[in-house]
C-alpha cells in the first residue's frame, strides 16, 4: 500500500464529489434486512372518538372546501415515507351539507369507503353519479375526473386510500384541475360506463374498460357476508370478501386490493404475516388485532394499520356479535413484481370450492 493511500472515509468523500458511492456503504442496511423484508414503519391505531371531533373543527378552520379538500391523512409513526404504508396513504374527508368539492383528476388511484353516508351524498366519476351511502365502496380510478357533492342535510364522511405514495416514489405523480367547479354529468342513464359491469351488458358495445367508475353498494356487501357467515373462511381472517374488479375478476385496482371481512362472536384467528402492507377500517364491532408483540384495540369507525412482513392475528372480543373490517392492501403491486407471499403459507384463493352433494354420495360422477 502506497504510503499517502487515503482512508476509506476519505475515499468515500472523494467518491461523493462527482456523485458515486462504494457499495460496501450499504453494508449495514442490507444486514436489516437479511433473510427478511425491513417492515415499513409501525403498528398503529388512529381512534374515531380522537378523529372525528377534529374532523368537525375542521370545518370551522376551512370554512369552504373548494380550494382544498378537508381532508387528514394517516401517517405511520417511523415509516421514513410520509404514508400510512409503503404505497398506500389512508385518512378521511368531510363535505359538508350543500358542498362541493371541485373537480380534478391525478394519476393516483384511489377508493372512498363511506363512513357516514346518505342517498343525496355522491361523487361524481367522469360524469357518472356515483351514490355515496353508508359502506359503500366507490373507485376513482386513476385520471379519472372526480368531483364530491353534498346535497344532504347532514356531513358526508369516507375513508380515502390512495397509491400515493407508489407514484410518488416512481416519479408519476401529476394533478389535473378541470377549472371549473364541477364537471359536465351525462344526462341519459343509459350512458353510465358503470352500468355494464355486470354480468349482463349491452350485446352491440365493445366491452367496458377495466378501470371504470363503479360503486360497490353495502347493501350487496353485506348481504353476501351474511349468506357466507356460517362458512369456516380463512382461519387467518374468517370470512372475507374480495371486491374484485367487475370486468376482470381480479384486483379493484391495478395498484391496490380491497376486502371486507366478519369475524364471528369471539373468533381468535391464527397468526400469519404477508409481504404487502395493509389498513383497516372498523366497521362494526370490537376486537383486537395483535400485531408483533403491540395489541391495537378497536371499535366502530377506527383506523389502524399493519405494515409488510409483520405477524398478525385478529380477535373479536365480543361473544354475541360480528365484528366487521373493512382493509386495502398493495397486493396488486407485489403480485405483478413476483415478490407477494404470506407465511405461513398462501391463505389468498387456495381453499377449494364447496363439493358437489352428489359426488359426495359415492355415485358414478
Amino acid at each position: 500500500m502506497l504510503s499517502n493511500a487515503k482512508t476509506l472515509q476519505e475515499f468515500d468523500v472523494e467518491l461523493a464529489k462527482v456523485n458515486i458511492r462504494g457499495q460496501w456503504t450499504y453494508e449495514e442496511v442490507l444486514a436489516k434486512v437479511e433473510g427478511s423484508p425491513l417492515p415499513c414503519g409501525v403498528p398503529h391505531i388512529w381512534k374515531w372518538k380522537e378523529i372525528y371531533p377534529s374532523l368537525l373543527e375542521a370545518c370551522e378552520v376551512m370554512p369552504a372546501s373548494f380550494t382544498a379538500r378537508r381532508n387528514f391523512s394517516f401517517i405511520t409513526p417511523e415509516s421514513r415515507i410520509g404514508g400510512t404504508t409503503s404505497t398506500l396513504l389512508m385518512g378521511m374527508q368531510i363535505v359538508k351539507p350543500g358542498e362541493l368539492a371541485w373537480a380534478h383528476r391525478h394519476s393516483m388511484g384511489a377508493i372512498r369507503f363511506v363512513i357516514d353516508g346518505d342517498p343525496l351524498l355522491y361523487t361524481a366519476v367522469n360524469g357518472e353519479k356515483l351514490t355515496m351511502e353508508s359502506g359503500d365502496l366507490v373507485l376513482t380510478p386513476s385520471n379519472a375526473w372526480h368531483d364530491h357533492h353534498n346535497e344532504s342535510a347532514k356531513n358526508g364522511i369516507w375513508l380515502d386510500v390512495l397509491d400515493a405514495p407508489l407514484m410518488f416514489g416512481l416519479h408519476q405523480a401529476s394533478v389535473d384541475n378541470f377549472g371549473e367547479s364541477m364537471q359536465p354529468l351525462r344526462e341519459r342513464q343509459s350512458d353510465y360506463i358503470s352500468e355494464r359491469g355486470g354480468a349482463i351488458r349491452p350485446a352491440w358495445e365493445t366491452p367496458p374498460p377495466a378501470d371504470m367508475p363503479y360503486r360497490y353498494s353495502w347493501r350487496a356487501t353485506n348481504e353476501m357476508l351474511r349468506k357466507l357467515s356460517d362458512s369456516e373462511g380463512s382461519p387467518y381472517d374468517g370470512v372475507i370478501l374480495h371486491y374484485a374488479n367487475p370486468i376482470t375478476g381480479g384486483p379493484t385496482l391495478p395498484t391496490l386490493d380491497c376486502y371486507v371481512q366478519m369475524l364471528s362472536p369471539g373468533l381468535e384467528t391464527k397468526s400469519h404475516r404477508h409481504s404487502s402492507g395493509a389498513v383497516y377500517f372498523v366497521v362494526e364491532g370490537e376486537g383486537t388485532t395483535i400485531v408483533g408483540d403491540r395489541e391495537l384495540n378497536w371499535s366502530a369507525k377506527d383506523a389502524f394499520v399493519v405494515p409488510n412482513w409483520m405477524w398478525h392475528r385478529h380477535i373479536n372480543k365480543s361473544k354475541t356479535e360480528n365484528a366487521i373490517l373493512f382493509s386495502a392492501n398493495d397486493m396488486p403491486v407485489l403480485t405483478a413484481l413476483g415478490l407477494y407471499h404470506e407465511e405461513p403459507e398462501l391463505s389468498i384463493k387456495t381453499s377449494p370450492l364447496p363439493a358437489v352433494p352428489g359426488n359426495l354420495t359415492g355415485r358414478r360422477k
